[in-house]
């Protein structure tokens, strides 16, 4: 038995890129929405290493569902939003 102030918790692993196949760590999040699915102020997100923070943001932008590229030591959750 594990006394009280004994942590054995296993730690969350750190937050990784959004692109597929990549386990890089995540510096960016991209908060996004489908306008045709979602509230205005609704935001879903991607995270991004930095490699791929550019592609992404593209391929969001061109749909028009980019709203805001933030670093992720920087995000605030919008309330209501999904958690990056």
């Amino acid at each position: 038995m594990n006394s009280p102030d004994t942590d054995t918790s296993t730690p969350a692993p750190a937050p990784t890129c959004s692109a597929k196949g990549c386990r890089d760590a995540a510096v960016w999040v991209l908060a996004w929405n489908n306008p045709t699915l979602h509230t205005p102020e609704r935001r879903k997100t991607w995270l991004a290493c930095e490699e791929h923070r550019e592609h992404l943001s593209k391929f969001l932008g061109v749909r028009g569902f980019l709203k805001d590229v933030v670093k992720l030591d920087e995000w605030v959750q919008p309330e209501g939003s999904e958690r990056p």
